[in-house]
């Protein structure tokens, strides 16, 4: 067994002025690998811009600021993780919602259109 030891004794996280975590299981129950890489960018921003309910309420446009996606990027990774049962979003309101049971699968037919889809667009030289 691998025997742990603090390596910053004086740096030890705390919760000091906010509420924002991601359970372990996030990781350990493939939570974490069900999602692309922008849903990860914005799960994560959204955690950390929650309350202790898990919500917040950040415009898209100040989201893909702070992210540095675009549009359709911000669409695309919210609506994933709607569909991945992760978070709930009402149009201006976003909860961060308790982890379910195990990571929800996304029909193949979904993962392709959107790979057809990068694929056209990078060859009409969008991004």
């Amino acid at each position: 067994m691998i025997k742990k030891k603090i390596l910053e004794p004086n740096r030890v996280r705390r919760i000091e002025g906010g509420f924002s975590f991601i359970p372990h299981r996030f990781l350990t129950d493939g939570f974490l690998s069900a999602l692309s890489q922008k849903e990860i960018l914005l799960y994560l921003f959204l955690v950390l811009a929650s309350d202790r309910y898990g919500l917040s309420f950040y415009s898209y446009d100040a989201i893909c600021s702070f992210l540095q996606i675009n549009l359709d990027q911000y669409i695309e990774a919210r609506d994933g993780l709607i569909r991945k049962d992760l978070i709930a979003f009402d149009g201006t309101l976003f909860q961060v919602l308790d982890l379910p049971k195990q990571p929800v699968e996304e029909p193949v037919t979904s993962q392709y259109r959107r790979h057809i889809r990068t694929a056209i667009q990078q060859s009409l030289g969008g991004t």
